[in-house]
């Protein structure tokens, strides 16, 4: 049983020229303000955020501020 809507309208973020599954981030737009985010490779996991959490979020991503998390020296171990 599911505690989101059934008919969302999942939108993959992957480049244009991927190929394969993933895994990828995937996103809906749903009722209420929600936003509902899942991993290709676990479906039936589902994070609920509202539309203006993620509008700051998609902001700070634009502006930079997670830029850290993207550097390629770093191991999974920290």
């Amino acid at each position: 049983m599911t505690d989101h809507p059934t008919d969302l309208a999942w939108t993959r973020a992957a480049p244009e020229d991927a190929e394969g599954p993933g895994p990828w981030i995937e996103i809906a737009f749903g009722p209420g303000e929600l936003v509902y985010l899942r991993e290709t490779s676990a479906p039936g996991t589902v994070v609920t955020t509202t539309a203006q959490k993620w509008e700051a979020f998609v902001q700070g991503v634009m502006a930079g501020e997670f830029d850290h998390f993207a550097e390629t020296d770093v191991t999974a171990d920290g």
